[in-house]
């Protein structure tokens, strides 16, 4: 499965998901930016590709979404995606998750662990938790060891989603 998203104004992929009224669309609304999200067939003119390398859920219409975009080594992709496909999968127990999506790029080396939740409160709740702790410890940003698949520094965006 892949992923396609794209980046612009509000009004404009606004027009673009009523355009694909079959298609489903969903909008996120950033501190700096909106995306246009969809798992269907790619309706965008320049979009974003990646590749669902795991999943868990569906994702809402509402909420609210974290991506913690991880650059990685060429050598480093087995490594970084095999920890993804056998992790704990504690974050799906967690109270208010929605979807969890890990994503490889079609182009570049920068991952996204996508994660979507009820709201703010739940991912607040979520990321100081013991399961947060434990699913990071060896990697996470308390870890003092950055794992030998990364190729920089990591980054978070947060996104709410949009809808009418």
């Amino acid at each position: 499965m892949r992923v396609y998203m794209t980046s612009g104004t509000y009004e404009y992929l606004k027009s673009i998901q009523e355009k694909h009224g079959e298609s489903t669309v969903l909008l996120m609304q950033g501190e700096d930016k909106t995306l246009a999200y969809t798992e269907e067939e790619n309706i965008f003119q320049e979009p974003f590709v990646y590749e669902v390398v795991d999943q868990v859920g569906d994702m809402q219409e509402q909420g609210f979404v974290i991506m913690n975009n991880i650059p990685v080594t060429d050598e480093g992709r087995p490594l970084f995606e095999d920890r993804f496909k056998n992790r704990a999968g504690s974050v799906e127990d967690s109270p208010g998750f929605q979807a969890i999506r890990i994503l490889r790029p079609t182009q570049g080396n920068t991952y996204i662990v996508l994660t979507q939740w009820d709201s703010v409160d739940s991912f607040e709740k979520w990321k100081n938790s013991q399961s947060f702790q434990k699913a990071h410890q060896n990697s996470g940003p308390e870890s003092k060891e950055k794992p030998p698949f990364v190729a920089g520094p990591a980054y978070l965006t947060q996104y709410n989603m949009v809808s009418e």
